[in-house]
């Protein structure tokens, strides 16, 4: 792995702060002034540790991508730092050529491949000539990991989007980065083979000591795969923790919708439901059963078709619920029901 992880070249103020996790953030904000200022991301402080899959996630807009950005050094901190290694990260004003020398970008986009060059080309090419062998040697040991050997001499034209993702992660991988920074790296790999990619970066991270730092607004994506998660919304960080924490003991209603799509109700709507609460509580759709009955209460308001399960949106003129049926099986609307809550998770006031 590369070991160019001091800022002492570009920063020579730069004194290395010790005990801190691999890349930390202090305070950190970006700002984009123009004929609206925006306040993209917002004093936050975050840790990240080697090794691992960490997950930044949040709605289009959040300010996840610009967070990136930050720590690989192609944004300019408007308070705040970002360190590696407990040395500085250098920005634009730095050094000529952006990016961390100890990371690699993989961007939404595939501006950086030559579609009509082959594959083998497109990942040879960021190795020197110096040691052909080598480099013959490396390109098919990073081919084959991502499963892209029998696709050597393709042009990268004829790939599919998922096909030409794997080519930029090679692309990435293939000088051996310390870290690995993929921006919505699943977008366009089809549902069919998005597991296998997922299984294939995790093995990477196992074998290697890989740190990976991933942005998805797509919470089955990072739920299978990060060790970490960071939510943001509108710049701020509002959660960060094991992603089955999280899930299931969430510190903002914001990560219950994002992560569970819970149910998140008031005190008051909780009473209809026969639950005491002091302020806000989430329901997960999985704790909501409930059983026809002729007199109930409450009644199905609509049904969605998912598969395996049914979507289900239940209630009454002054409650409505969503819920998930497993095994799916067929309701009709306006069947009357009783509503059974088995867990509730309530946040702190």
């Amino acid at each position: 792995m590369s070991q160019k992880t001091s800022s002492c070249q570009y920063i020579f103020s730069d004194v290395q702060q010790p005990n801190l996790p691999l890349i930390h953030g202090k305070d950190l904000s970006c700002i984009f002034e123009g004929t609206q200022r925006v306040v993209a991301v917002n004093e936050v402080n975050f840790g990240i540790e080697e090794g691992k899959i960490t997950a930044i996630i949040g709605e289009s807009g959040s300010g996840k991508s610009t967070l990136l950005r930050l720590i690989y050094g192609l944004a300019e901190p408007a308070t705040g730092e970002v360190r590696y290694r407990g040395w500085l990260v250098p920005t634009r004003k730095d050094k000529l050529i952006p990016g961390h020398d100890a990371m690699k970008l993989v961007s939404q986009g595939f501006d950086d491949l030559n579609l009509y060059a082959k594959v083998w080309d497109n990942v040879a090419s960021q190795l020197p000539n110096t040691d052909l062998d080598r480099k013959r040697n490396k390109t098919q040991e990073v081919l084959a990991k991502l499963r892209m050997d029998h696709l050597a001499q393709k042009r990268v034209a004829d790939l599919s989007g998922g096909e030409k993702q794997r080519v930029a992660i090679c692309r990435a991988l293939i000088n051996d980065p310390e870290v690995l920074l993929m921006d919505e790296p699943f977008n366009q790999v089809d549902a069919a083979f998005r597991d296998d990619l997922q299984q294939d970066i995790q093995q990477i991270v196992k074998d290697t000591g890989l740190t990976v730092v991933l942005v998805s607004h797509d919470p089955a994506e990072v739920l299978a795969m990060a060790d970490y998660l960071i939510v943001m919304k509108n710049g701020l960080i509002v959660d960060q923790g094991n992603p089955t924490e999280l899930y299931y003991h969430p510190q903002n209603p914001y990560t219950a919708r994002l992560l569970a799509k819970s149910n998140v109700l008031t005190a008051e709507q909780a009473s209809k439901l026969a639950i005491d609460a002091k302020g806000l509580i989430a329901i997960h759709q999985e704790a909501i059963q409930f059983e026809e009955a002729s007199e109930g209460k409450y009644w199905v308001k609509d049904s969605k078709f998912r598969g395996m399960f049914t979507e289900l949106i239940i209630g009454n003129d002054e409650l409505t619920l969503h819920a998930v049926q497993f095994p799916a099986k067929a309701i009709k609307k306006n069947t009357r029901i009783n509503i059974l809550v088995s867990s509730v998770h309530h946040f702190e006031s």
